[in-house]
């Protein structure tokens, strides 16, 4: 069979979070970024790098060069730009103050709750490698096996309990060394996961506010403590100290003496692990007039001037500590810090050995200590690779053989070694540590100090204190001469890999035997510490603990039809790094039949298997059968049965990164996609080409739609541009699917319609000009920005000419998505759940006890009996419309 010509690059988004709540806010505002956290790239060099890269296997690789998308191949810019949008849509027009968040979870648990309750529809395996779907866009056969959502932190003890903390569906439990998992912090206010971590004592501490500074990362509420975690769960009465943590991110919780030291988005903090109460002591915050409170706290950089990444505590003076501390792109504090003798935290200057103590070398940094104390090590990113050179933003791996963490430091490794260890990552432009600011842990085998794994996005195994490394897990198997997209194996005859997007890791014993667990971007796997691996050194016996029952996929969109070949519904939908989602109306495991970050869906209600897919920017996607494929396209192309049809704003990069896309209400063969341009193509899934598209009007340089809708041929449209907090405006452009009619709405400036992100419309089915507007962000009493406003929703019953809130009691807290219920209600899902207005009522009550998780998109099942809510970190739920109110 010929070499595999993948079409897919998972693409991950990454952005600071605010100080502002669980949010991100724009990368663009980073300081030493040159408007940019990576830097200039040469867009035209890397292209032509990363398509030599996966030459191999990728002349069509989308992301990466390719045809797909449009971005010429500079991933870099794609990640930044989707770490902006994601967080433009929650900040804009200014900086969102500190605690939005928290006052919006406590208006929202005192609404009056519906009656019903929700029904997790995905609460079961996800194989990305299943047989079935193995056509030309999808990443089946890579070798990662069954994923779930992000895993943000790993915590595991020496009887069988492992702990995985997710990035938006909070901590969950395994008492079987790994599998059969329960949530046990879902009474917690944030369920993003910064940091987990075990004291002596077998406490289980949890710090919440996810620190991967990638864009759809959400702060969190301070830090809880778990006294019996075998069987407890976790209760906001049990949160260290005060409110000193909320509106950050935990990166790290390490232990000294009788304290717990945290590193934060807000500088190091510390607290006494003998009794919770009392305040939180701030240790040291390197710029603190931007700390909230300060005289430049709303200073649009301030989320950056106060980053801490790591502490290392000397193991034989538990008062000499240094600290890790730098913004990832780069500022004048970078660099790691100690206490003089006057008692003052100061910059380390000299004396570390190879480790840098330049501001442009110190970066994201990882500490792990070995267990008799003997060694530190330590991974470092550098501001300065990340900017400049476009293959790895790794400075290296480093060891500290006399186990103090002031050194002196040895450099053990370094992207080019780890290459050359068995990596998939060997070519320009896409080479280990290229998201090293994103992808990093590092931990020491308890009876062995030189017994190491370290995570970027693969992982890595030294036995012999870092002298060589094996790439136990690459990044997948696509490349190596072992793949093979034979259906009869998951793929061909190499063994299975972890998924991609290293982030956390433990080692824990079970019956006798320990395991090291790894938490990335697919969700959990464990190997035998001591393991086996093959000739390559790729390890043979990891095994995927993502079965089913931990459902922490972060979906943006949901598509529900029938399934017409084997009863029931057919649901779909667009996730992180994961691809598309497929649940047939039998299926008892999920598959993957579209590779990537899965975007917008569309689903034809009458035949589910009538598919259409987002990527990114645009590029769409289309299937008439779900994508199934035996992987024949190989060596027929014809017998590809998913086509590219993205319209023109995808190869000129004028789209969001996660755009707009959506059928006409009353004409399902009537698609609506939103860049700079209103596009329509009346071919439904049987359109085969992108140049089938219509711009049916253009909405103006540097505009781009954030929302669309049509009912009868009448469209709605929603823009921003600019779209972050530098100037932003935003408006809305009404006109016929034909072409004709074509005008923008003259918003008020009185305020009526906030100058927020439009996020979405819901469309009176008997009556095209009365239309629902979900409006994202916060009201002016939390957004410092120009014509913030207030209010979430809004109605007009002229077409979009005048606007009336109809928020009422709605909580303020960011609207994402609505529909209209066929009995006439309102469903709305926003960033803690979902909430409704019943027919012929004025205010607005909870639907069910979803945790604080973010519902991106709701619609409705094809009888219009059900709502399906697609939540960004707890999977798709239903609920029967009948038990909203």
């Amino acid at each position: 069979m010929s070499a595999p010509t993948r079409k897919r690059r998972r693409l991950t988004i990454c952005a600071i979070t605010a100080s502002a709540a669980l949010v991100a806010i724009p990368a663009s505002a980073a300081p030493g970024g040159g408007g940019s956290p990576f830097g200039p790239r040469v867009l035209g060099q890397l292209a032509a790098e990363r398509a030599q890269s996966v030459a191999t296997f990728a002349p069509s690789l989308k992301g990466e060069g390719g045809d797909g998308d449009g971005d010429g191949g500079n991933e870099a810019d794609e990640i930044a730009e989707g770490a902006d949008q994601y967080a433009e849509a929650r900040t804009s027009p200014g900086v969102v103050a500190p605690g939005a968040y928290g006052a919006a979870w406590q208006s929202l648990s005192k609404l009056p709750s519906s009656k019903g309750s929700w029904r997790n529809v995905t609460d079961l395996p996800y194989n990305s490698d299943d047989p079935r779907y193995r056509d030309i866009d999808s990443n089946s056969s890579g070798g990662s096996g069954n994923v779930t959502g992000r895993m943000a932190a790993m915590a595991a003890d020496d009887d069988g309990y492992v702990y995985a903390g997710s990035a938006g569906g909070g901590v969950w439990r395994s008492r079987s060394g790994g599998g059969h998992w329960r949530p046990i912090s879902d009474r917690l206010p944030a369920q993003s996961t910064g940091a987990l971590a075990l004291d002596k004592a077998g406490r289980l501490w949890l710090g919440t506010g996810e620190a991967t500074t990638n864009a759809d990362a959400y702060l969190g509420s301070g830090v809880y403590v778990l006294t019996h975690p075998h069987h407890g769960t976790f209760s906001s009465r049990a949160r260290v100290g005060g409110d000193e943590l909320e509106s950050t991110t935990v990166r790290q919780l390490r232990f000294g003496g009788d304290k717990v030291w945290a590193a934060t988005s807000k500088g190091v903090w510390s607290h006494s692990t003998k009794t919770l109460k009392g305040a939180w002591k701030l240790e040291f915050a390197p710029n603190p007039e931007f700390l909230p409170g300060g005289s430049e706290a709303a200073d649009p950089n301030a989320p950056y001037k106060n980053i801490a990444n790591d502490i290392a505590i000397d193991p034989k003076n538990p008062n000499k500590v240094v600290l890790a501390v730098g913004w990832r792109s780069g500022d004048d504090y970078n660099g790691f810090y100690t206490k003089g003798a006057g008692g003052t935290w100061t910059r380390i200057t000299s004396g570390l050995g190879d480790l840098p103590a330049d501001a442009d070398g110190v970066g994201s940094v990882t500490f792990a200590r070995s267990a008799d104390g003997s060694r530190y090590y330590a991974i470092d990113e550098s501001p300065e690779q990340l900017n400049t050179n476009p293959d790895s933003g790794l400075e290296g791996f480093y060891v500290s053989k006399s186990g103090s963490p002031t050194g002196p430091w040895t450099k053990i490794a370094d992207y080019k070694g780890l290459s050359a260890s068995g990596s998939a990552l060997t070519s320009s432009g896409f080479m280990p540590g290229v998201q090293a600011w994103y992808n990093q842990f590092l931990t020491v085998d308890p009876s062995d100090p030189q017994h190491v794994y370290a995570g970027l996005e693969e992982v890595y195994e030294s036995k012999d204190g870092g002298g060589t490394w094996s790439t136990v897990g690459p990044y997948w198997n696509f490349g190596f001469s072992c793949w093979g997209i034979d259906p009869a194996k998951q793929t061909g005859d190499c063994d299975q890999t972890t998924h991609s997007d290293q982030h956390s890791v433990a080692i824990g014993r079970y019956h006798g035997k320990s395991f090291v667990y790894v938490g990335n971007d697919g969700g959990v796997y464990k190997r035998p510490l001591n393991g086996r691996q093959d000739a390559s050194g790729h390890a043979t016996d990891w095994a995927s603990l993502n079965d089913g029952t931990i459902d922490t996929l972060q979906y943006y969109s949901v598509g529900i039809g029938k399934d017409l070949d084997h009863g029931g519904v057919l649901v779909t939908g667009g996730l992180q790094d994961n691809g598309q989602s497929v649940l047939r109306g039998d299926d008892r495991v999920m598959g993957s039949n579209f590779g990537g970050d899965g975007g917008d869906t569309l689903t034809d209600p009458a035949n589910g298997c009538n598919t259409a897919e987002e990527y990114v920017f645009l590029s769409i996607q289309v299937t008439q059968n779900c994508a199934v494929n035996d992987g024949s396209w190989l060596d027929d192309a014809s017998k590809a049965t998913s086509f590219n049809v993205a319209p023109a704003d995808n190869t000129t990069n004028e789209a969001r990164f996660i755009a707009p896309l959506a059928a006409d209400a009353k004409s399902p063969s009537t698609w609506i996609a939103g860049g700079r341009h209103v596009w329509v193509q009346t071919h439904g899934y049987a359109i085969r080409k992108g140049d089938e598209w219509t711009s049916v009007y253009d909405l103006g340089a540097g505009h781009t739609a954030t929302a669309v809708a049509a009912s009868g041929g009448k469209v709605y449209a929603a823009w921003c541009g600019p779209c972050n907090n530098q100037g932003f405006a935003r408006g809305i452009s009404v006109g016929n699917a034909d072409g004709t009619g074509w005008h923008d709405i003259t918003l008020p400036v009185d305020g009526t319609v906030p100058n927020r992100y439009l996020s979405g419309f819901a469309i009176d089915p008997k009556n095209a000009d009365h239309v629902f507007l979900t409006v994202n962000g916060f009201s002016r009493q939390w957004t410092e920005g120009p014509g913030a406003g207030v209010g979430h929703v809004f109605e007009s019953r002229d077409g979009g000419t005048t606007w009336k809130d109809i928020s009422r009691n709605f909580p303020d807290v960011p609207a994402d998505s609505t529909v209209i219920t066929p009995n006439g209600g309102l469903a709305v899902g926003t960033d803690l759940g979902v909430v409704y207005r019943a027919p012929g009522r004025t205010t607005w009550q909870r639907v069910g006890d979803l945790p604080a998780v973010a519902v991106l998109q709701l619609k409705l099942g094809p009888d219009g009996t059900t709502l399906y809510a697609a939540t960004h970190g707890r999977g798709i739920y239903s609920i029967r419309v009948r038990d909203c109110g």
